[in-house]
């Protein structure tokens, strides 16, 4: 187990599929101990192994939550997060059409500190499939300390383990539990890094995934297809289906939430835009409501990544619903993923 502990420090995150069930085995565990420390001691009780130590966090696109709780969990770890809006830099981005390298930025933020995060996704790359994920990987490239993908368009693994991390403490042995990755109507246009991210890792586990679309919502296929394999390796299964209800049947898990389809991220936002939104038009329908939480398991929950659009993507009586919905420890446990990533990966960096 040290040894493992050991082979963690300075590693990259830019997928969970970057680390072993080992690995990842690790990074749950510790943070569970830290979640446990903190609700039952105190911060007191939270080692200060990062102290003076920096995390660089380069910010291409918006957040709620990401920044909160790498924030937040280096300063419980001791060290400082400093928070870097990409435009506000010489980067070449928005309007600036001559700029920095990214390559150089990267050096620069090796020397300055101890680990650099990177969030690029959505409309800062006008949505197109591939610009963000190419510049996480120019990153660790060109860089000796860890890289942390804080989001790009193809995965969001901090994320992804608190997503598992919340379905395994609701359900214990995850074998054999059913999970549904819905797509739901909502009139803003997503990204696909947070349902690609929960796919690739569940089925990891043993968990039967379900990933439920209109016609013409398909995901990444080269993911697609590691997803089957880790399926299989693992003793559970994947299933693609655009029937709703029988989806949800017996389900104890289901994630609404909106994705573009595979012409806008070819396109772009700014030149399918308008046409998308016509077709979401036809699936208003698809939400997560009363009617279809009873069609799950009598235990099922909802789970989300947040922000949940009320109303389009889940109706609000069964968001809060104290019963049925667990977004808030989900989102709870999303610091607790990052704190023990940051813990493991710079521990060791000098």
């Amino acid at each position: 187990m040290r040894n493992l502990v050991m082979d963690l420090s300075g590693r990259d995150l830019l997928s969970t599929l970057d680390w072993s069930i080992d690995e990842i085995r690790i990074a749950l565990n510790l943070a569970r101990e830290l979640k446990w420390r903190y609700h039952y001691f105190g911060l007191d009780n939270i080692p200060r192994i990062l102290d003076r130590k920096t995390f660089f966090m380069l910010f291409y696109a918006p957040s709620t939550r990401t920044r909160a709780a790498f924030e937040t969990a280096m300063t419980m770890l001791g060290g400082h997060a400093v928070y870097v809006e990409a435009k506000t830099t010489r980067l070449a981005v928005g309007e600036k059409k001559v700029g920095e390298a990214d390559k150089d930025v990267a050096v620069m933020y090796e020397r300055y500190g101890h680990g650099i995060g990177v969030r690029i996704l959505d409309k800062a790359i006008d949505y197109v499939y591939g610009r963000g994920h190419s510049l996480l990987q120019v990153y660790a490239k060109h860089t000796r300390v860890p890289v942390i993908n804080m989001a790009d368009d193809h995965f969001h693994p901090t994320q992804g383990l608190a997503d598992y991390m919340t379905f395994e403490d609701r359900f214990g042995k995850t074998e054999g539990r059913k999970y549904v990755v819905m797509w739901a109507y909502s009139p803003e246009i997503r990204g696909w890094c947070s349902v690609q991210e929960d796919i690739i890792l569940f089925t990891r586990f043993g968990v039967d995934v379900v990933v439920a679309h209109p016609p013409g919502f398909n995901l990444d296929p080269k993911l697609m297809e590691i997803a089957k394999r880790n399926a299989v390796e693992s003793g559970g299964s994947l299933e693609f289906t655009s029937d709703l209800r029988s989806a949800l049947e017996g389900a104890h898990a289901v994630f609404p939430r909106n994705w573009a389809s595979p012409k806008l991220v070819e396109l772009g936002y700014s030149r399918f835009k308008d046409e998308e939104l016509k077709i979401y038009e036809k699936y208003r329908d698809w939400r997560v409501t009363r009617e279809l939480m009873d069609l799950m398991d009598r235990d099922a929950v909802l789970m989300h990544v947040l922000p949940i659009f009320r109303g389009y993507e889940a109706d609000d009586d069964v968001i809060d619903d104290p019963r049925r919905s667990i977004i808030y420890e989900q989102a709870e446990n999303g610091l607790w993923t990052k704190a023990a990533v940051l813990a493991l990966t710079l521990y060791g960096v000098k």
